[in-house]
């Protein structure tokens, strides 16, 4: 699937400033898991946007490699990491490399892949028995203690900032074929404090948001500003912690 509405400077800048790391959280529930107790040799992060997922990755394997569909994400990445690192532009599906890679991961992308052509490319990718991670978290209607959010969620913005569209199952055993086995499936929460200010440049690279200011229809500026004024009372001068809901898939390359 060829998606590039995340193709634009503005958003990896953003991606890279703005996105809380939740990442690392979620790989150290996959090496708990598989018992990682030494790093793996080669780990493939893919949709790895502007280089988050990848870092997470680089605490399991000795050196990743990340790709994106994105340019102007990869170019972020590879202008923030270095040794140990390299990064190129491919589609999910369209992966390809000579190295073999002890683990794959995947955050945030399986929405937007044909998923028997993903899961195919990876059988030349991964190693015999090597482990892919599929993952994703997302903002929920709630904030710790504060009613209010969820108000302003549900009825100021989505309204506003309706979701554009994806695929909005996420992967599970059906998804599996006869060359994979389900490790593990696991859903959990997360959670995250912003202030005002934090929280703000956060929502302005959210896909909503994104739609509305890259086809025309809303600028920035007043996007901005109309969040500011809307968010006020809600986070009244103080720090809020925002919930986070996901899931990771483990899965397990069948060995020939």
């Amino acid at each position: 699937m060829d998606n590039r509405s995340f193709d634009c400077g503005r958003i990896a800048q953003g991606y890279l400033r703005d996105r809380p790391w939740l990442h690392p959280q979620v790989l150290q529930m996959v090496r708990d898991e598989l018992r990682l107790a030494e790093k793996l040799e080669a780990g493939l992060d893919i949709g790895c946007g502007a280089g988050l997922s990848a870092k997470a990755l680089k605490e399991l394997c000795g050196h990743v490699t990340g790709v994106d569909i994105s340019p102007a994400m990869i170019e972020v990445c590879r202008s923030m990491y270095g040794d140990g690192y390299d990064f190129f532009v491919s589609k999910a599906e369209e992966v390809r490399s000579e190295k073999k890679f002890d683990m794959v991961t995947a955050a945030g992308v399986v929405n937007w892949v044909e998923e028997a052509a993903f899961l195919e490319n990876l059988k030349s990718l991964l190693r015999e028995n090597g482990i892919l991670c599929v993952y994703d978290f997302w903002i929920t209607d709630e904030m710790e203690g504060n009613p209010a959010f969820t108000v302003w969620w549900n009825r100021e913005y989505l309204p506003r900032f309706p979701k554009p569209w994806r695929k909005e199952y996420v992967w599970g055993e059906s998804q599996a074929c006869r060359d994979y086995t389900v490790v593990k499936q696991h859903s959990y929460r997360l959670f995250h404090t912003f202030d005002l200010e934090a929280f703000v440049r956060f929502m302005m690279i959210q896909s909503n948001v994104n739609a509305k200011i890259e086809s025309g229809e809303m600028r920035a500026g007043s996007v901005r500003r109309w969040m500011e004024e809307s968010l006020q009372s809600i986070f009244d001068g103080q720090q809020r912690t925002l919930v986070f809901a996901g899931y990771v898939w483990i899965w397990r390359l069948l060995g020939k």
